[in-house]
């Protein structure tokens, strides 16, 4: 775990995106939501990693027999709790925990879920009951590529494969018996300038959490002014602000 990025969710404090106006257009048919309800039933034990606030495992995850939420930074989980009590009858239980350095015996759940956040395919692996799945959907490197080109920075930008095909990988490696990769491209168009900047100044696209500021010893998050409306400029359709996303999606079988 990075400690900027510690710092940066700690004072983000929920992952809540209702406030920014935009549409999506998918060219993908692979749904997270969907895949889990294919493979979950009433009395499943699930593992949901990287939870944030909650929003979504709350909202969208299907009924289970428990679900146990996680998140590395208390204030996500914070906030989660607080938006728990909108979902009384929902099993659910929110717990502080590192991807990294997983907390809970081997062999123990059914299912575990990992959207938009880091993992490792060995403890996962260890946790998961015999024959259990992995479902995954995450940022690819070529995600927003041409902002990304743009700015010349951004998450994954500089990194050597792509992380949907490092996960694989690392995946195969860790012992899972079968793996299966899709692509997701979707097609994000934002109503107003402020919407598109509210989504870069909470989300990592443009970060690659190794900017500090030796003075304040925060993190630098700034959007160039110049880059940003050159991008606005160039990219802004009868539909709205036009980003274009590259995602994966991973079902993995143990």
């Amino acid at each position: 775990m990075q400690e900027l990025e510690y710092k940066r969710y700690e004072e983000i404090g929920n992952w809540d995106f209702s406030n920014i106006e935009y549409t999506v257009k998918q060219d993908s048919n692979w749904n997270f939501y969907k895949e889990i309800s294919n493979y979950s039933s009433k009395s499943s034990l699930i593992l949901d990693l990287g939870t944030g606030g909650g929003e979504k495992a709350l909202s969208q995850m299907p009924d289970a027999g428990m679900i146990i939420a996680t998140d590395f930074s208390p204030k996500m989980i914070e906030s989660a709790n607080i938006n728990k009590k909108n979902y009384p009858n929902k099993k659910i239980k929110f717990v502080t925990m590192d991807n990294l350095n997983m907390k809970f015996p081997n062999n123990l759940f059914d299912i575990i879920t990992a959207r938009h956040t880091i993992i490792d395919a060995k403890q996962i692996y260890n946790c998961l009951a015999n024959n259990g799945i992995l479902i995954i959907e995450g940022v690819d490197k070529y995600d927003c590529w041409e902002l990304k080109t743009l700015f010349n920075r951004g998450q994954a930008f500089k990194d050597n494969i792509s992380i949907s095909q490092k996960d694989y990988n690392d995946l195969k490696e860790a012992g899972f018996s079968e793996i299966n990769l899709q692509e997701i491209v979707q097609y994000e168009y934002y109503k107003t300038d402020n919407d598109l900047l509210a989504l870069l100044l909470k989300t990592p696209i443009l970060d690659d959490f190794s900017e500090l500021d030796t003075l304040s010893n925060t993190h630098k998050n700034q959007i160039e002014e110049d880059l940003f409306n050159k991008y606005i400029s160039q990219h802004t359709t009868d539909k709205g602000i036009e980003l274009k996303r590259v995602l994966y999606g991973i079902v993995a079988k143990k």
